[in-house]
Formats: C-alpha cells, structure tokens, sequence
C-alpha cells in the first residue's frame, strides 16, 4: 500500500501582506475573518470541506506568484459568480470562458479561476 494520497491537502497562496490578504480573501469568499495569523506570516482560510488554502506571506515575491491559477475556486452558477466578482471590484483576466470558467487576479498578482462545476 502506498503512504501518499492521492489527495491534495493544502494550497499555499503567496501573498504580500498577510492582513490585507486575509481580509481580501475573506471578503470574496463570504468568510468572517477568524483565526489568527500564525508565526507572523500564515493564515489558514476556514475552508468547509475539500483542500484547505493558506496565505502566506513570507514565500511571496513577484517572481513567486501564479501567472498561471493552480487550482480553481468551484460554483455552481458561473454567470452569477462572474458578475459577483465583477461588483467586487476584482481584476477579472477573462470574460466567461465556454461558458465553464473565468480568471482574475488577487491583490499580489496571483492568478486564480472560478470553474462551474
């Protein structure tokens, strides 16, 4: 049997200042901010299920960011999540592609998607 899963545990997301990056987060993802921000430069995202996501101060640089998303963040109505994005004010990349996914950027340059699932 093998000891790895084949599971993702945690992404790690860099970001540029741990607070700024909670509260962003937080605030696209209907999330109240709780938890504390470890060892000066984590923040542990309050995910319901699946793979949990941690900002991370202390590995971002601007060579370190996605130019590419990494993952995807799920819903369940593509259009309404484009226009709720949209009204947040985020940089959307894309418009709606194939009517499945879009892509926009977080305040550090990290490339992310939203994909109908």
């Amino acid at each position: 049997m093998n000891p790895i899963l084949t599971q993702i545990g945690t992404v790690f997301i860099p970001a540029g200042n741990i607070e700024e990056a909670r509260d962003w987060y937080c605030d696209i993802l209907g999330l109240n901010v709780q938890g504390e921000i470890l060892f000066g430069h984590l923040f542990v995202l309050p995910t319901t299920n699946g793979t949990g996501i941690v900002l991370d101060s202390k590995i971002f640089s601007e060579k370190n960011t996605f130019k590419t998303p990494a993952f995807h963040f799920n819903t369940n109505n593509i259009e309404e999540a484009y226009e709720y994005m949209k009204g947040k004010n985020v940089e959307l990349i894309t418009e709606i592609e194939h009517e499945h996914w879009f892509n926009f950027k977080d305040p550090y340059g990290n490339h992310m998607m939203v994909c109908k699932c």
